[in-house]
């Protein structure tokens, strides 16, 4: 597929065009310089014809902390993309900046550059200038007003290359969240081999959500790391309520979660909160012990004493499988697609209707319900539904008599009795004489 990667200083509307190419508000669009670091992946369509459109952090001469960072990132798009947007502002003109990031772009002889004046709602064009970076005709576009997109993407998709149409497999994708700098990025990098992501021991360095595919043991995975979450009373600005979202973007289209915490640190209110995100999500969830590497004083039982400490505070993810990692090192990374396996195979559990029903049936003659109103609950039978995790209805002769702890005594005798115990599962419990009360 092609791609096609947007290049330019900081601050000319390249994630405005972002995303005004792929319809949607992915890439952070804010007037502080700076704002997107990573680069940032997503797939577009223009006239039936789909590329993968990158957006890049600003390149600029100036010295700050991230520059070098940024620029690799940078580097890392170009390379792979057939196809340069360099872009620049008409409302700013040309500096000192732009000969920089024009400087650069020439060392990439064999790549196809296009050059793109944004902020061009007025007709004040000074075609000489724009000429002067070397770079031919410009095409004048405002993408904020999508002005001149069209012919734009008109002509992206009829740039000539020798790239082969493939066919676009969906991948089996998870995101790694957890509270700022406790090795998320780290992770990300030792597990694609590349630093796709910034990393940075100063916190809330990632703001976006880094989409990442890659292979292993010859299977195709999608890996999405995401901002660090601060409490809510803590966001002092903006782009930290973008980061947020991202993060929630990010679970809803994941298949698992990896939810990382910091093994060297205790844990805090935050840690809790984010794990309750993970929980709401409903899907898998791996808890991730990084920086294990360092723990002081470490001894035969330090992480059976640390599962315990786990396990009491989050209670509501008592299914999630706990691993222990060093990302930094890359010790027993590998332990987190052993895993992954794991859950993949329970999720494919698929059990018969009168198995269901047979273990239904001893749990209610072992261990009778209670009493509620005067009345108690009665599973007439059950059966698996089809969904991504395990999910079974029973019907019952009426649910408002079911107490909670009933029903988590019937999750878990399912979970024993067909061995379901690292992903989370559903039970809906149904009137079976619904539809005749309604009628009555």
């Amino acid at each position: 597929m092609l791609k096609v990667a947007l290049v330019g200083k900081p601050n000319v509307g390249k994630s405005t065009l972002f995303n005004r190419i792929i319809n949607k508000k992915k890439s952070i669009v804010n007037d502080q310089p700076g704002v997107t670091r990573d680069r940032i992946y997503s797939d577009a369509i223009w006239l039936n014809k789909e590329f993968t459109i990158i957006d890049t952090g600003g390149i600029t001469n100036k010295e700050f902390s991230f520059k070098q960072n940024i620029e690799e990132q940078v580097k890392y798009a170009i390379d792979e993309a057939d196809v340069i947007l360099f872009v620049v502002s008409n409302k700013d003109g040309v500096n000192n900046e732009d000969h920089y990031a024009a400087k650069l772009l020439k060392k990439f002889k064999n790549k196809k550059i296009i050059l793109v004046v944004n902020k061009s709602e007025s007709s004040n064009r000074d075609d000489k200038i724009y000429y002067g970076l070397g770079f031919g005709k410009p095409y004048y576009i405002s993408a904020e007003h999508k002005i001149g997109t069209g012919d734009l993407l008109d002509a992206v998709i009829n740039t000539k290359t020798s790239i082969a149409k493939a066919k676009i497999d969906k991948n089996f994708s998870f995101c790694i969240i957890g509270r700022p700098n406790v090795g998320k990025s780290t992770l990300l990098n030792t597990i694609v081999q590349e630093n796709r992501s910034i990393v940075s021991p100063i916190a809330h360095t990632t703001r976006d959500a880094i989409d990442a595919d890659f292979k292993y043991n010859g299977e195709k995975f999608t890996i999405v790391d995401t901002a660090g979450i601060r409490r809510k009373g803590k966001i002092g600005d903006e782009i930290e309520l973008f980061a947020i979202m991202r993060t929630q973007q990010a679970i809803d289209r994941s298949n698992l979660i990896l939810f990382v915490i910091d093994g060297s640190e205790s844990f805090n209110e935050q840690d809790e909160v984010i794990g309750g995100l993970a929980y709401k999500a409903n899907i898998p969830t791996i808890i991730v012990v990084n920086k294990w590497d360092n723990v002081k004083n470490k001894d035969q039982s330090s992480m059976r004493k640390m599962e315990v400490d786990i396990r009491t505070r989050f209670k509501y993810l008592a299914w999630a499988p706990i691993v222990f990692i060093s990302a930094k090192e890359n010790e027993r990374v590998a332990t987190i697609f052993k895993t992954i396996e794991l859950v993949r195979e329970q999720l494919k559990i698929k059990v018969t209707t009168s198995a269901l029903n047979n273990v239904l049936a001893r749990a209610q003659i072992s261990n009778p319900p209670p009493r509620i109103q005067g009345d108690r609950i009665d599973i007439k039978y059950g059966t698996q539904v089809k969904s991504s995790i395990p999910t079974f209805t029973l019907f019952t002769n009426d649910p408002k008599h079911l107490h909670f702890a009933y029903m988590r005594y019937i999750e878990n005798t399912i979970r024993e009795s067909f061995g379901i115990n690292i992903v989370p599962i559903t039970v809906y419990y149904k009137d079976k004489n619904a539809r005749i009360r309604t009628e009555k």
